[in-house]
C-alpha cells in the first residue's frame, strides 16, 4: 500500500511564521477505505486540498493585515488552512470548514506543528443543513468556485450561516464565475465588490484573479 509523501515548508508573515505540513504535491492519493470516494470525491480532486495554492497564499496575505476584532470568523474550504493558521496564532476566533476526509487531521497536525491551541473544525458539505456551525461575523475562502453548480450553493451556505451584519472574502483566481457570485449575494442582501491584491511578490507568477468582498 501506497503512503503519502509529504513534505514541510514555512510561509512568513512579517514577524509571524506559519509552519506547515502538507502533500508533498498534487499528484499523492491514499484512499484506502474510499472514505473520500463515498463522497464523490474522484483520484484526480483527492490532493487537491493538500497543497498551499496562489489563491491560499492571497487570503492569507490580505488577512494578515485584516483587523479582525473581536469578530467570530469562518474559513469555507481551507484546505491546508493557511489562513485559519494565521489567524490562531494571532488568537482570534476562528472556525475552519472543508468537505475532505483528510483536511481536519492535518489542521490538527499543523496546529501542534505551530504549538498553538485546537482550531475548531467541521467537516461539511455545503448542500447539507445539518451542520452546528451557526453565524459568523466575516467569512473568508480561497477559489471556491470550480463549478457553476457550487454558485448556488456557496451563496445558500455563506447567508445561512452570516450574521446581519457580515463581511465575506474570497480570493477567486479567475475561473470565470465571481460576476455570478456577485449576483446572486446581491440578492441576499449583500453589497459586491472586487479587486486585484496590491502586491503578490510571494508568488512565483503573476496572479490574474481578484478579491470578492461583499457585506451587509
Amino acid at each position: 500500500m501506497t503512503e503519502l509523501r509529504l513534505c514541510y515548508q514555512t510561509v512568513e508573515f512579517g514577524k509571524i511564521d506559519i509552519h506547515l505540513c502538507t502533500l508533498r504535491d498534487n499528484q499523492e492519493f491514499h484512499d484506502p477505505k474510499g472514505t473520500a470516494e463515498k463522497l464523490g470525491i474522484s483520484s484526480a480532486s483527492w490532493p487537491i486540498f493538500g497543497v498551499v495554492w496562489p489563491s491560499s497564499m492571497v487570503l492569507a496575505h490580505f488577512i494578515c493585515d485584516y483587523e479582525t476584532g473581536s469578530k467570530r470568523i469562518l474559513e469555507i474550504g481551507c484546505g491546508m488552512g493557511l489562513s485559519s493558521l494565521l489567524l490562531n496564532k494571532r488568537h482570534d476566533d476562528i472556525t475552519a470548514t472543508d468537505y475532505h476526509p483528510e483536511v481536519g487531521k492535518f489542521l490538527r497536525r499543523n496546529t501542534l506543528l505551530n504549538n498553538d491551541n485546537a482550531i475548531a473544525y467541521e467537516q461539511v458539505d455545503w448542500a447539507s443543513e445539518n451542520d452546528t456551525l451557526g453565524f459568523f461575523d466575516l467569512i473568508i475562502g480561497s477559489d471556491l468556485l470550480y463549478e457553476n453548480d457550487h454558485i448556488n450553493l456557496l451563496a445558500d451556505f455563506i447567508t445561512s450561516h452570516s450574521n446581519p451584519s457580515c463581511e465575506v472574502i474570497i480570493v477567486d483566481p479567475g475561473r470565470g464565475r465571481k460576476s455570478k457570485l456577485s449576483t446572486r449575494m446581491r440578492a441576499s442582501g449583500f453589497t459586491a465588490s472586487h479587486h486585484k491584491p496590491s502586491h503578490t511578490d510571494y508568488l512565483e507568477r503573476t496572479f490574474k484573479g481578484d478579491i470578492l468582498r461583499f457585506k451587509r
